[in-house]
C-alpha cells in the first residue's frame, strides 16, 4: 500500500511542503481534488479525516451511499473499500492525513485506530455529523495544523505533534457526544477494535480466522459473531478485502511477478492466488495489470 507520501506524490506529482517528513498533513480540498484521491483509495496506509465545510459529498461504502453535508467528518482507514461517489460544485472540506507507519509517540496517537472505527463499529458508517459549534471547533484545529504546516517556526514538528494529539483528544470528546447511546456493546468494540489493529500486520502471512482469535485469547467462533455483530460482515470479508487492496496494489504499482506475488501473500501456489484474485475482482491478475 502507498505510504502518505507515496499516496500524495501519486495524486499531485509531488511533495505538498519542501521539507515534509510524510508523517502528517492538512489541507483544503475542494471537488476535483477530492475526486483524484480515488487513485488510492483502499491502497492508502493513512488515517484521514475530511470535514465538510459547504456544499455535499457523496461516497460509497460498502455497496451502500453516504451524502456528507457541512458538519460531517468523514473517517477513512487504510485498506477502506471507499469511493468518492459526488461532490456538489460548490463543495469544500479540509482533510487531516495521517500516516499509518508514522511513529508519533504520544499516549493518544495510540488510541488512533479506536477513534478511527469507533463511529465504524457504533454507528455502522465511516462518519461522524457533528453540531455547529463542535464543526467549528474542529476546523479551527485543522486550520491551525495547516498554519504551522507552512510555516518556518524553528518548533514546528513538536508544535504539530502536540496540535494532532490534541486533534485526536477533540475527536474522541466529539464522538463521545455523537454517540449518545452505544448501539453495540463496549466489550464487542473492543474486540473489533483488537483484531483491525492486528489485521495490517498479518493478513499476509495469516488467512486463517484461527490466528486472529488465538491472538485476541478468544474462539474463533466468538471472533467470527463479533465481527458480524459489530459490523455486518465477517472476518474473512476484512481478511481478503486486505488482501485483495494489496495484489492489487502490487499488480498495479510492482515489477513483481504474479507468481512472486502469489508468494508474498503466502498463497500455495499461483493458481489458487489467480482463482482467488478473480473470484474477488471479476478478472485474473494478468489481465488485471495489463488493463492499468
Amino acid at each position: 500500500m502507498y505510504t502518505l507520501k507515496e499516496g500524495w506524490i501519486a495524486m499531485q506529482g509531488s511533495v505538498p511542503v519542501e521539507d515534509w517528513d510524510g508523517k502528517m498533513y492538512c489541507t483544503e480540498t475542494d471537488a476535483d481534488m477530492t475526486f483524484r484521491a480515488n487513485i488510492i483509495q483502499g491502497y492508502l496506509a493513512a488515517y484521514t479525516f475530511t470535514l465538510v465545510i459547504e456544499g455535499r459529498l457523496s461516497i460509497v461504502y460498502n455497496n451502500k451511499q453516504l451524502m456528507l453535508h457541512p458538519g460531517d467528518i468523514y473517517i477513512y482507514s487504510p485498506g477502506m473499500p471507499v469511493l468518492i461517489a459526488s461532490a456538489s460544485s460548490d463543495y469544500r472540506g479540509i482533510c487531516l492525513m495521517a500516516d499509518e507507519h508514522a511513529t508519533i509517540e504520544l499516549p493518544s496517537v495510540r488510541d488512533l485506530v479506536n477513534i478511527a472505527y469507533a463511529p465504524l463499529v457504533q454507528l455502522h458508517e465511516p462518519k461522524l455529523s457533528l453540531p455547529p459549534d463542535e464543526a467549528r471547533h474542529m476546523e479551527q484545529r485543522m486550520r491551525e495544523i495547516i498554519g504551522y504546516l507552512h510555516s518556518d517556526h524553528l518548533y514546528k514538528k513538536e508544535i504539530l505533534r502536540m496540535l494532532y494529539a490534541t486533534f485526536l483528544l477533540d475527536m474522541q470528546n466529539a464522538q463521545q457526544h455523537s454517540i449518545t447511546h452505544h448501539q453495540i456493546p463496549l466489550r464487542i468494540e473492543e474486540i473489533f477494535i483488537g483484531f483491525i489493529r492486528l489485521l495490517p500486520q498479518h493478513f499476509a502471512e495469516h488467512h486463517d480466522i484461527a490466528f486472529y482469535a488465538s491472538s485476541l485469547h478468544i474462539t474463533p467462533v466468538y471472533l467470527s459473531r463479533v465481527v458480524r455483530q459489530a459490523t455486518g460482515r465477517t472476518v474473512i470479508d476484512y481478511i481478503n478485502q486486505m488482501i485483495v487492496m494489496e495484489a492489487s496494489f502490487l499488480l498495479r504499482t510492482s515489477p513483481m511477478s504474479i507468481t512472486q506475488i502469489a508468494e508474498r501473500l503466502h498463497f500455495a501456489d499461483t493458481p489458487s492466488f489467480s482463482k482467488f484474485f478473480l473470484r474477488m475482482k471479476g478478472v485474473n491478475p494478468r489481465r488485471y495489470r495489463m488493463e492499468k
